[in-house]
Order: C-alpha cells, then structure tokens, then sequence
C-alpha cells in the first residue's frame, strides 16, 4: 500500500513532462479517444499512448472501454492533497497560452463539419460535441 508521500510522489512524476500535461489539459472534463489526442497534438499514437499508459498508473487518468474504443478521463486523486494539486493544476491549464491552443485544436477537430478521415468513426467527446450544437 502506497504512502501519502509516495503518492504525491508518483503524482509530480506523472505531471513532471510537458506531453502529459498537454494531455490532461486536452481530457478536461471530457472522455476523449485517443484518435482525437493525435489530432490536437499532433503526436504520434504510440507516443500518446505510452503518455496516457503513465498517467494511469499515477492514477490521475482512469479508462473506460466501448467496443473497441478506449475513452480517458481524468481521475480525481484519492489524496486530498494530490487532488488540491490537480484543482490547480487544472486552473492553471485553462490560462495557459499553449494549452488554450491545444484545446481549439481538439474542438476544432471534434466539431469540424467535415472531420479528418481518421476521426469519423470515432466517438466524439460528448461534452465538446455538446458546445458545438
């Protein structure tokens, strides 16, 4: 069982690289495929993917599966004080320029009326697809 302190450890671990804060900063409240990270970050799959395997074992990002699609959300820490962290974190992401950025792209890639070729069969994020109507 891990301690207090080795869970804030694992935390500022999981949030000590810049593609995984860009990622948590892409999720926000919603779920969101791993498609649609590509396409706002424009980062590779494999590299995403190696990202958000991180941040699920730091237990800052939990996943829920849908056919063949694996949906990511953030996932409030259990430690109150991770979890004022992530808060701020969030805070944080939301003024930020380049991240600002990063988030016109997703909705911009999620509520195009033409969506790229590789995201027409995703699922959209539900809150972003919401916004757009």
């Amino acid at each position: 069982m891990a301690t207090a302190a080795q869970d804030i450890e694992r935390l500022f671990q999981a949030l000590g690289d810049r593609t995984r804060l860009r990622l948590l900063n892409v999720i926000g409240d919603d779920e969101i495929c791993v498609c649609f990270f590509v396409e706002a970050l424009s980062e590779s799959q494999p590299k995403i993917s190696r990202h958000l395997a991180y941040l699920r074992r730091a237990g800052i990002v939990a996943t829920r599966r849908d056919g063949k699609w694996i949906h990511y959300r953030v996932a409030e820490p259990s430690n109150p004080v991770a979890a004022e962290i992530m808060r701020n974190l969030r805070q944080w992401m939301a003024s930020d320029p380049e991240m600002q950025r990063d988030r016109a792209r997703l909705v911009s890639a999620c509520c195009a009326p033409e969506a790229p070729v590789q995201l027409r069969t995703a699922p959209k994020p539900a809150r972003l697809a919401e916004a757009a109507s």
